[in-house]
C-alpha cells in the first residue's frame, strides 16, 4: 500500500511538471501565426491610428505578421461582439475604447456582449482630449460664438457614430450648454473630416489627435479643448473650461484587449512587448505623442491597471450618460 501510495504521488508530481512545462513551451512558443488586431472603426480616426502602431510594435518584436482589420458599426459593437466570440488563444485581439468598452453597455439595450467580463485587458496605450471644431465657414470664432449661433439657426455638429465616445461628449456639452445641436453620427472620426472641411456640416466632437494638422493648415477650426488644460499641439485653443463650460473635460481611450480566458502567459507577453515599444523615447511614443495623444502610465500599461482604468471609466459614463438621458 505504501509502495502504491509513492507511486501515485511521484506519478502526480511527473504529471504536474509536465503540465508545467507545456504551458511553458506553449507561452514560448507564441506567437508561431499571424495575429489579427480589430479595430471596431473605420479607418482614419485615432482607433485605426493606434492600432496600427500597436500592431507595428507587435509585429517587429514578436517576429509574426499582425493584420490590422476594421470591422465597424453599432459604436465599435459589431467589432467587439467578433472579437468576444473569437477562440481565446491570442491570435484575435482588438483595439479597445470608450464606445465599445464602456459606452455601449450603457446606451445601447440590445448588445450582445459583456463588456466587462468577455474581454481580458492587455495593455491601455494612450488617451487623448476631445474637441470641438468646426468649418472654417461657419462664421464662429469660438464656443461662445457657436452656442450662441445655435439659437438662432440650426448647427450640426459630426461624431464618429451613435455609442461613441465623441456622440457622448456632444449630449453632455448640450446639457451643459443648452446649445441646440443635431447630431450627425459617421463611421469614423476620419470619414467626418472631408464633410466639415467642405463645410457640409458644421462641425464635429472628435479626438484633437486627428484634427490637429488640419486646425493648424487653417482647413478647419478648433473652438475648444476638452482638457484640463491647453494641448502643446495647439496652444492658441482655449479648453471649454476657459470658455464658460466649468470643470468640462472628456478624452478618449485606446488599448489592447483580447478575449475573455486568453491565457495569462499570451497576455503577459503581449504586454510586455506592448509597454517595451511604447517606451519613453520610442518612435513610437513619439508618433503618438506628435498626434496629441498622452501615453499611458506603467501602470495603466498592465492588465490589471488597464482593467482598473476601465470599470472607472464605465462608472463616469454611466454618470454621464443619466445626465445625458441616455442609457437602458
Amino acid at each position: 500500500m505504501i509502495a502504491s501510495r509513492r507511486t501515485f504521488a511521484a506519478a502526480m508530481a511527473a504529471l504536474c511538471a509536465l503540465a508545467v512545462a507545456a504551458q511553458a513551451a506553449w507561452a514560448e512558443g507564441y506567437p508561431d501565426r499571424t495575429i489579427k488586431l480589430i479595430v471596431p472603426f473605420a479607418a482614419g480616426g485615432n482607433a485605426d491610428v493606434n492600432g496600427r502602431v500597436v500592431a507595428n510594435i507587435v509585429h517587429k518584436a514578436l517576429g509574426q505578421p499582425v493584420v490590422v482589420e476594421n470591422r465597424a458599426g453599432a459604436g465599435g459593437g459589431v467589432g467587439a461582439e467578433f472579437v468576444a466570440r473569437a477562440a481565446p488563444d491570442g491570435y484575435t485581439l482588438m483595439v479597445g475604447s470608450n464606445g465599445p468598452l464602456t459606452i455601449n453597455p450603457i446606451v445601447n439595450p440590445n448588445i450582445s456582449y459583456d463588456a466587462l467580463n468577455d474581454f481580458a485587458a492587455v495593455a491601455l496605450v494612450s488617451y487623448v482630449p476631445h474637441v470641438l471644431v468646426v468649418s472654417s465657414k461657419l462664421g464662429a470664432k469660438s464656443l461662445p460664438d457657436l452656442v450662441a449661433l445655435s439659437k438662432t439657426r440650426p448647427v450640426n455638429l459630426a461624431t464618429s457614430g451613435v455609442g461613441s465616445a465623441g456622440h457622448m461628449t456632444l449630449e453632455r456639452f448640450k446639457h451643459a450648454t443648452g446649445a441646440q445641436i443635431a447630431h450627425v453620427p459617421y463611421k469614423s472620426g476620419g470619414s467626418l473630416l472631408p464633410d466639415v472641411i467642405s463645410g457640409n456640416v458644421d462641425g464635429a466632437m472628435t479626438e484633437l489627435s486627428i484634427v490637429v494638422e488640419l486646425h493648424k493648415g487653417g482647413q478647419l477650426q478648433i473652438v475648444a479643448v476638452a482638457g484640463a488644460s491647453r494641448s502643446k499641439l495647439a496652444p492658441d485653443v482655449p479648453t471649454f473650461d476657459e470658455q464658460g463650460v466649468k470643470g468640462f473635460t472628456a478624452r478618449s481611450f485606446i488599448g489592447i484587449v483580447a478575449p475573455a480566458k486568453t491565457p495569462a502567459e499570451h497576455l503577459a507577453k503581449l504586454q510586455a512587448t506592448i509597454a517595451a515599444g511604447l517606451g519613453a523615447g520610442s518612435d513610437a511614443a513619439g508618433k503618438l505623442i506628435a498626434t496629441g495623444s498622452e501615453i499611458a502610465t506603467p501602470e495603466q500599461m498592465t492588465p490589471k491597471g488597464f482593467a482598473d482604468f476601465i470599470r472607472r471609466d464605465y462608472e463616469d459614463m454611466q454618470a454621464a450618460a443619466k445626465l445625458a438621458g441616455l442609457g437602458k
